[in-house]
């Protein structure tokens, strides 16, 4: 089978979408209420192509898979994806995903959204694969998203600091941050950032022996629980802190998280700082490093992330 090519059309290949569509959800088994897929037409496939456009997926000049998205804000949703039963297995599904994630950049959105039906695992087990995470559930749908990860450089020291300063004012109480990092980093001093910007008393320093501080608001705001995961060798270990007792009412950040805090909350930002440059392995203040930002959950998909 010859290697899929994936195009962005608009209504002129309604037909050929509207195929796809009806080969792909008739193939699936009998559900109840019915897939809504099953009751489009070519108009209407060409309406809603009309609006913001979509995918089409051919191999050898046949359509074989096709998306029709639906724009809201900067969030790009993917309606009536479909791939048709002989090319199912053949990485199709996965071509028109990448196609959907760079479609979505040129157009400045931040998240791909998708609908998916409680009773077929393997298509959410797709979706999962594929990056994007439970963000809810309505009836027989699961709500599922996947925003894209951003980098931002950090010249300075000094500039991991004013990061952490300018997303606190992204954060409210409940969110958490899973902080990465090797050693000397700045995971602390991005931190003290956000203890700046959300006004919270204390120090901002490392908890490493203490494992965790609660830094109470100055200005009636959330406070900061300041967390290091260093020693800490299992979730066990995470969950004798009763983090869960703060969490509603504080923005969490723990250090040297991952593997182990990802189970505090579905929506949550994984943050990793990288240095990029320097000739040793010794870490130095003036090495450029890079704070890469992942966020999970529906949580963050409309934001306007800081320059």
């Amino acid at each position: 089978m010859s290697a899929p090519v994936v195009r962005v059309v608009d209504e002129t290949a309604a037909a050929d979408v509207h195929a796809v569509v009806r080969a792909a959800f008739g193939a699936r088994p009998a559900l109840d209420p019915p897939a809504p897929a099953l009751s489009e037409t070519v108009d209407s496939i060409a309406q809603a192509l009309v609006a913001d456009g979509g995918l089409l997926a051919t191999v050898d000049g046949e359509p074989v898979g096709s998306v029709v998205f639906a724009r809201t804000d900067n969030t790009l949703a993917l309606r009536r994806f479909g791939v048709v039963p002989g090319a199912q297995g053949t990485g199709v599904a996965g071509e028109l995903v990448r196609a959907a994630e760079e479609h979505a950049a040129t157009l400045g959105c931040t998240a791909l959204r998708i609908l998916a039906r409680v009773e077929l695992p393997a298509s959410i087990a797709f979706w999962e694969h594929e990056g994007f995470v439970r963000s809810g559930r309505e009836a027989h749908l699961v709500h599922m998203v996947k925003v894209f990860p951003r980098t931002f450089e950090l010249t300075t020291a000094e500039d991991a600091t004013a990061f952490g300063d300018r997303l606190s004012r992204l954060l409210r109480a409940g969110d958490l941050i899973i902080l990465s990092g090797e050693l000397g980093a700045g995971k602390t001093t991005f931190t003290r950032g956000i203890g700046a910007g959300l006004q919270v008393r204390g120090n901002i320093s490392s908890p490493t022996f203490v494992i965790a501080r609660v830094h109470p608001s100055l200005v009636d705001g959330p406070a900061l629980v300041h967390v290091d995961a260093y020693r800490l060798e299992s979730i066990d270990d995470i969950d004798d802190l009763d983090l869960e007792a703060t969490l509603a009412d504080a923005v969490t950040v723990v250090e040297w998280g991952a593997g182990l805090a990802e189970g505090l909350a579905d929506d949550r930002l994984e943050i990793t700082l990288v240095r990029t440059l320097g000739d040793t392995e010794v870490i130095e203040d003036h090495d450029v490093r890079q704070a890469v930002v992942r966020p999970i959950g529906l949580r963050w998909a409309d934001i306007d992330w800081p320059t």
